[in-house]
């Protein structure tokens, strides 16, 4: 059974999701300020802390640095529970630790699929990490499970090196060929939309859709130089339905269109 830690303030709110929580099968504990909140965590070490942020005795972001400067519970997931969100709070929490936001109002739906996904997340990369530990021999073969190369996405080579980031990834990599937006890889790795847009920004300096993008643009690549498909199969291979827009998306990024790119690539290659 998992546990979820809820620190909130407002009882009445506390409450309603404590009891939903129960409903669902979570053990679930309740705290009405980050002081007592963080006495609940390091004694019964839940799978999971939602925190308000802000509270009389003790804010959220003060619970959250005192919980990952602790070795028994640095490893917890955290999500934020607040009313308003800015720049400025993304990236202290982002800083800090935190996993995702919730904003208040949210319906029990969206604090349960929250949990939930943050959740599954979690296992995902315990999972990983006793991957990474294991004999080379069991990590290809987990690899070839699930299709995907043992050291992570491939993409080409064209997504960067960066751990936190490996999910989102791993997500374009398998569904780039697919009409996916922010929204789908968010809910794959367990983020709410804004808090992805400003971490892939953070790591990257791009968005989602650039990396979406970049993806397909280098299987385009990869087939106009390597294929004799046309260009209406190349890109719906590459994951766009509309010949013209991969033309003018093509174009934008390239300077030139498809078949001007492939007659100079090969030009070059002939050379």
């Amino acid at each position: 059974m998992k546990s979820v830690l809820v620190i909130e303030d407002e009882a009445q709110t506390r409450n309603i999701f404590l009891k939903c929580l129960e409903f669902e099968g979570f053990q679930a504990f309740g705290a009405s300020n980050g002081t007592v909140g963080l006495h609940l965590a390091k004694a019964h070490r839940p799978d999971l802390v939602v925190c308000d942020i802000m509270m009389p005795d003790m804010d959220g972001y003060s619970v959250l640095s005192s919980l990952r400067r602790s070795l028994a519970t640095a490893a917890i997931p955290l999500i934020f529970l607040t009313a308003k969100v800015t720049m400025a709070d993304l990236r202290r929490g982002m800083d800090l630790g935190a996993d995702d936001y919730l904003t208040k109002p949210c319906t029990v739906e969206q604090f349960l699929a929250a949990i939930s996904t943050r959740l599954r997340r979690q296992e995902e990369l315990q999972r990983s990490r006793r991957l990474a530990n294991a004999p080379s021999s069991e990590r290809v073969s987990a690899a070839a499970e699930a299709g995907t190369r043992p050291d992570g996405p491939s993409g080409n080579g064209i997504f960067p090196d960066c751990p936190r980031l490996a999910s989102v990834f791993s997500f374009i990599e398998a569904n780039y060929r697919q009409a996916i937006s922010l929204k789908d890889v968010a809910q794959a790795v367990g983020y709410s939309p804004a808090y992805l847009t400003s971490l892939v920004q953070e790591h990257t300096g791009h968005t989602i859709k650039r990396w979406i993008i970049e993806r397909r643009m280098a299987e385009a690549r990869s087939l106009l130089m390597g294929s004799s498909e046309n260009i209406r199969q190349v890109a719906e291979a590459s994951g766009y339905s509309d010949a013209g827009y991969f033309t003018r998306q093509f174009r934008k990024f390239h300077g030139v269109p498809p078949q001007v790119w492939r007659e100079d690539s090969v030009a070059d290659l002939t050379v």
